[in-house]
């Protein structure tokens, strides 16, 4: 009964309407009408941005972010270059230092096998950093091909709206995907770190930490004397501006101080508080970097796997990472190391061999002890 009740009044509701719709139109004036249909689109328009059933809290601060977003991608482009040049400007300073200040005061007073031990270790040291930090800045991350069909994909992306395969995710300074993404875009590198370059970058940054750890404990000795030095400078100035002020040139002046003392003596500070810094920081950023290797998993994913483990932990259920084959076969999976021989080859030499797999598809090798179950995880 309700069903021909409604057949019947539709039609007459859709009548009334173009009805009234007619004799709107005649009545009222042409820019009020605009206005109307104006206020009517926007509301379509601004009903349409709003619903999205994919949509949530996380789509909302994207949206309000997204100038935020744009300025940094735009600086931080610009950062890149700047922050490489800084890099290679302050690591080439603490080589010159080491070449002019250091290395005649030790050749003075260090025995021979001790001079030769510092010079192949800083020397090795020194061209693993370079390498490593060419290597890292040069080698693009990997991307994933654009037109194919025949790629297992987990996802779309919600900002390119590109086929996402596994472990793949957004750059929004690159602005698109990136195989196996671990920083995106650090400003001191210029580039992405992903599946080609991660083992470049954790390699300088590793490298970089024990030549920094090198210079300043090697250089302790030597710093402590150029800054009491250094006080000694300050204070004979002082006197010496005092006895100007009071006139007493009949006195003995004080022993000064030449011009390359002092510039040796301040080089010397300046490179143990940097290389101290340094080691700091960035060796706090490489301990980190090594825990998350052990687990089988980049800094995204870290975050995925937190919220994964939450959500089954609440069904009383275990997630299991599918990239987490052992702490060791997760180490030489990273570094490439196949056989006992690569680890002088393939770790403590330079080498520009290829990571495992192409960054699409996540067999593990064959010679991986421990295989974690089939899993697809985005």
């Amino acid at each position: 009964m309700r069903g021909q009740r409604s057949l019947l009044l539709g039609p007459a509701r859709l009548c009334l309407r173009l009805l009234l719709l007619l004799g709107y139109r005649r009545r009222c004036p042409p820019l009020l009408r605009g206005l109307v249909q104006r206020w009517r689109y926007g509301k379509v328009c601004l009903r349409s941005l709003l619903y999205n059933s994919f949509g949530g809290g996380d789509t909302a601060v994207d949206a309000a972010f997204e100038p935020v977003y744009w300025l940094v991608d735009n600086v931080i482009r610009w950062f890149g270059v700047v922050f490489v040049v800084l890099v290679i400007v302050l690591t080439g300073s603490i080589v010159a230092i080491a070449y002019l200040c250091v290395l005649p005061l030790i050749l003075q007073t260090y025995s021979v096998p001790r001079l030769c031990w510092h010079f192949f270790y800083s020397h090795w040291n020194l061209i693993l950093i370079v390498f490593h930090y060419y290597q890292a800045i040069t080698t693009p991350p990997g991307y994933p091909p654009q037109g194919r069909n025949d790629i297992a994909t987990v996802s779309i992306c919600k900002k390119c709206i590109y086929p996402k395969p596994a472990r793949t995710h957004h750059c929004s300074i690159c602005n698109r995907l990136v195989l196996a993404l671990f920083f995106m875009n650090p400003t001191w590198l210029n580039n992405c770190v992903g599946h080609y370059n991660h083992r470049y970058f954790f390699s300088f940054c590793f490298f970089m930490t024990l030549g920094c750890v090198y210079c300043s404990y090697g250089s302790w000795d030597l710093f402590r004397e150029a800054y009491a030095a250094i006080e000694k400078m300050k204070q004979l100035d002082k006197n010496k501006l005092q006895a100007v002020a009071n006139q007493t040139y009949h006195q003995t002046p004080p022993p000064t101080f030449s011009f390359r003392e002092r510039i040796t003596h301040k080089s010397l500070v300046y490179l143990w508080f940097l290389c101290s810094s340094v080691a700091l920081a960035l060796g706090a950023l490489t301990i980190w970097h090594a825990v998350l290797i052990s687990r089988g998993e980049t800094s995204i994913e870290r975050h995925i796997n937190k919220k994964e483990r939450r959500r089954l932990q609440a069904k009383g259920r275990v997630f299991r990472n599918p990239y987490n084959y052992g702490c060791l076969d997760n180490w030489k999976v990273f570094l490439g190391v196949d056989t006992g021989r690569h680890w002088l080859t393939r770790v403590l030499l330079p080498s520009s061999h290829l990571p495992h797999g192409n960054g699409m598809s996540w067999d593990p090798p064959p010679w991986v002890t421990v295989h974690s179950a089939s899993v697809m995880a985005v």
